[in-house]
């Protein structure tokens, strides 16, 4: 009986086939704008957790009050006997590196010319080698652990501000975590670009050493936990918590503000276009299924007469529906993926977002599970339009339902 109305309603579609073909084409475009756009916000995200996790670890270990209360002296809420705690968290398994950061701010002068820094201080052999390539370097070398003498790398905008080049000879000066004012002559290593202008004017890296040197300490600010997945983040939090109870542990996604607020904007975004593109199909298929049920007023009235239930008749009309939307979805899936596949072997450049000077290339996120969530909610909203458009004619009086012209 199933497989005779569905046969039914499949003739039914092919009466009208401009109808029936514009209905299936509005669908598939919806469909497709809508796993397009999801495909989108996905590797956006995906992009931009890679990139927190890479830059703060996948997890941050700090004292509770590093996170939460600004400090009066450099490095008044840093780790003591960070060896030893680092030692302990390489023990776990799923711990892949630890990377000592010692943050810190001042003035970095070329003796004419004096600028506020942000300086990181850092392990150069673990910090470059377990992040990979996450900055551009434009002139010269990245940090290495056998220098000689004090090295530093400086953001592009900052060492143009300086007019400094790979070879030159600067000084760092900042306060101590004693209060007193101390400066260490150092030299220029290699020049780079975060892509982020601001942070570029003012970031500069350092050997771990030269920073604690500068800051007369042994402390770090901070250490970052990079795992081997990122799956384990949430588990590793938990475990390493409840064994240094006196620390706190913060995940990347804690420390991501900036891709908190991207996420939420896009789902914003992306949420009221899906709701656009779904009223739209819906406006579609409701006038197109409205159009079809008046041509067919009559006939629906024979079957009446002929002892044909309503529901029996909602059933077939809500098949067409199924119809029209599930080869419309379908065909939408298809040209989507096809695109997104395509992205693949063809670079497209995005333009550079807000805050950034760099674009970023064009890809979009295949997912399994988006793409058979959309196809469903699109049969269902079109067998929805269907049996709503076709309710008040199925159950008008058989005798209105022969007269109809």
């Amino acid at each position: 009986m199933n497989a005779m109305w569905l046969r039914f309603a499949l003739h039914n579609t092919l009466r009208n086939r401009r109808r029936s073909l514009v209905t299936v084409a509005i669908a598939a475009l919806g469909t497709a704008g809508i796993l397009l756009a999801g495909g989108f916000a996905l590797s956006t995200y995906e992009a931009l957790a890679e990139a927190a996790a890479r830059d703060t670890g996948h997890l941050v270990i700090g004292m509770p009050a590093h996170f939460t209360q600004e400090e009066d002296t450099p490095l008044q809420f840093g780790l003591e006997q960070a060896d030893a705690l680092r030692a302990q968290l390489l023990a776990d398994p799923q711990v892949r590196a630890v990377l000592p950061h010692v943050e810190f701010n001042g003035l970095i002068s070329n003796g004419d010319k004096s600028v506020v820094m942000l300086g990181l201080g850092v392990e150069p052999d673990s910090e470059f080698s377990v992040k990979g390539p996450f900055l551009t370097l434009q002139q010269g070398d990245v940090l290495g652990s056998q220098a000689k003498a004090p090295e530093v790398m400086l953001g592009a905008a900052l060492a143009r501000s300086l007019k400094a080049v790979p070879g030159s000879s600067l000084t760092l000066l900042a306060s101590t975590t004693e209060g007193a004012l101390n400066a260490i002559d150092v030299q220029v290593k290699g020049v780079f670009s975060t892509g982020i202008p601001e942070i570029d004017k003012r970031l500069v890296y350092t050997d771990l050493a030269t920073a604690q040197k500068l800051l007369a300490t042994r402390r770090v600010s901070s250490l970052g936990v990079f795992l081997a997945r990122m799956e384990h983040t949430t588990a590793a939090q938990a475990r390493i918590a409840a064994a240094l109870p006196a620390l706190q542990v913060q995940t990347w996604e804690q420390q991501a503000v900036f891709y908190q607020a991207v996420r939420s904007l896009y789902n914003r975004i992306f949420g009221a276009l899906g709701l656009i593109i779904g009223v739209i199909v819906l406006f579609v298929v409701s006038n197109a299924m409205s159009m079809a049920i008046i041509e067919r007023t009559r006939e629906i009235g024979t079957l009446r007469a002929l002892g044909t239930l309503p529901a029996q008749l909602l059933r077939t009309l809500s098949l067409e529906g199924m119809l029209l939307g599930g080869v419309g979805a379908l065909a939408g899936a298809a040209v989507a993926l096809s695109v997104s596949l395509l992205l693949y072997g063809v670079d497209v450049q995005m333009p550079p977002p807000p805050g950034r000077s760099v674009g970023y290339p064009l890809t979009i996120t295949v997912d399994a599970g988006q793409y058979l969530a959309t196809i469903f909610a699109m049969v269902l909203l079109t067998m929805a339009a269907s049996n709503w458009v076709a309710r008040r004619t199925v159950h008008m009086p058989i005798t209105s339902a022969l007269a109809h012209t």
